[in-house]
């Protein structure tokens, strides 16, 4: 028989029926005469009550059952007389699968701050946090999944290990085979990488964007959802050395495909976490957002507003006095001067339009002014940026003249090119980090707090 889920039995409304339920202890109290016992599962923010009449169940054989361990219980769900839960299971007999030590058990019936936590990831997910941010990743993928599937996009895997650098930035995990301590040298000093398992110079890719273009140029409309790498050496709290990206590319389209297509996924994906996940998002904006789900419904509602570079540097300007890092024409936007647009001026979600080519990467189609590129940024209240996309260069001699321009070899993106020589066309895409968002829709703070088992610089 199918042991039902927690978060199962307290939807059903089912009671005065008997049950099994499995668990991990929360708390343990009572009395000479009951003791009670709060379970959980993992399924929900919620535990159920497990009532244990010490006439029926010796006091002895509760003695193992303290914070921490798992045990199962039979008994009779039935309705609860005390406030604030609907049902709670009468106990009648409990097998203790694993225990805890209670003297070494580090969750125990207190609050513990974020930092100490990050110091037993394995055991956070037991927390109503963690188990909360979980649920809602695993919630959140799904929908992005849904999305893409209900609109006619391809899932398609692209490479882990990489020979280009997709933004050119350098900043790339290499990979090798070579004994480090003896590493082979050419004639002229140099590594000889011919004795190296891919024999050549390999990273870890930092974007799938350019192996999805390829796709795109085949199936029309593909997405990438996996693991990124970025060896940047950042110690803030909204960057990882391996991350998630989504990144759809989409053929026969242009800029304004690309951001109808990105502002109606995310208002997708915050509509389905909001009529899925209330408790969870209820919990989020209890005790680490006041305004989230009010933040959230205001996105999901919203028609975002677009405005161009050099119009929001106009309007920025206006503010200048009150911002850190001031403003002028070919700065790259800094997080501050993004809220105060989407929070003071249009006061909804924005996307900020042709960027000047030198802050952007070489593969974003060139505009006609030979200044700009077409390329868009999606900005949030509450953090800025949250979405960066583009169209795509399709013209082989414009792209060509920025490779050059920008010093990258032609050679490593042979490939690349080539698509641009046998049936090139407009296409475009974006590129989504995953728990960026996740730190948006839960009010998490930090990007080390929504990944399991965060890899960030200096850390493991």
């Amino acid at each position: 028989m199918k042991t039902p889920r927690i978060a199962e039995i307290l939807k059903s409304g089912a009671v005065d029926t008997d049950i099994v339920v499995k668990g991990w202890v929360r708390t343990k109290r009572g009395n000479k005469n009951v003791a009670f016992i709060a379970l959980n599962d993992g399924s929900c923010v919620g535990n159920i009550q497990v009532v244990v009449d010490l006439s029926k169940i010796a006091e002895e054989q509760l003695k193992p059952v303290t914070t921490g361990a798992c045990i199962r219980v039979d008994g009779r769900l039935v309705a609860s007389p005390g406030a604030g839960q609907g049902v709670e299971v009468q106990a009648e007999r409990i097998e203790i699968y694993g225990t805890a030590d209670p003297d070494t058990y580090p969750l125990q019936k207190k609050g513990h701050s974020l930092e100490f936590l990050r110091e037993i990831a394995y055991l956070r997910p037991r927390t109503n946090t963690f188990g909360a941010v979980y649920r809602i990743r695993h919630a959140m993928a799904w929908a992005i999944h849904e999305f893409f599937h209900k609109n006619g996009f391809t899932y398609v895997h692209t490479p882990i290990f990489t020979g280009s650098d997709c933004e050119g930035a350098g900043e790339m995990f290499q990979v090798t085979t070579l004994d480090l301590n003896d590493v082979p040298k050419t004639e002229d000093g140099k590594v000889d990488y011919s004795k190296d398992f891919f024999k050549r110079p390999v990273n870890l890719t930092v974007s799938g964007q350019l192996e999805a273009e390829a796709m795109a140029m085949a199936l029309g409309k593909v997405y990438t959802f996996g693991p990124t790498f970025r060896a940047e050496k950042s110690y803030d709290t909204r960057h990882a050395a391996e991350f998630w990206m989504i990144e759809p590319e989409m053929a026969f389209a242009d800029l304004n495909t690309y951001m109808d297509t990105a502002e109606a996924m995310t208002k997708y994906v915050i509509r389905y976490l909001l009529d899925n996940c209330p408790d969870e998002l209820a919990f989020f904006n209890q005790f680490f957002d006041k305004g989230l789900i009010e933040r959230l419904e205001l996105v999901a509602n919203s028609d975002f507003a677009r405005v161009s570079y050099t119009d929001a540097i106009e309007l920025l300007k206006k503010n200048d006095d009150n911002f850190q890092y001031k403003v002028s024409w070919g700065i790259d936007l800094q997080t501050e001067h993004e809220r105060y647009l989407t929070e003071q001026v249009f006061k909804k979600p924005v996307f900020v339009t042709d960027y000047p080519k030198e802050i952007k990467a070489f593969y974003m189609r060139m505009n006609e002014d030979g200044k700009t590129v077409a390329a868009a940024d999606m900005l949030v209240p509450g953090i800025g940026e949250l979405i960066g996309g583009s169209q795509r260069e399709e013209r082989l001699d414009v792209l060509l003249a920025r490779l050059d321009e920008l010093g990258l070899k032609r050679e490593d993106y042979d490939w690349y090119l080539d698509l641009r020589r046998f049936g090139s066309v407009k296409h475009a895409g974006y590129g989504l980090g995953f728990e960026r968002l996740l730190m948006y829709v839960t009010g998490i703070p930090n990007i080390r707090d929504v990944i399991a088992f965060p890899r960030t610089c200096g850390g493991f």
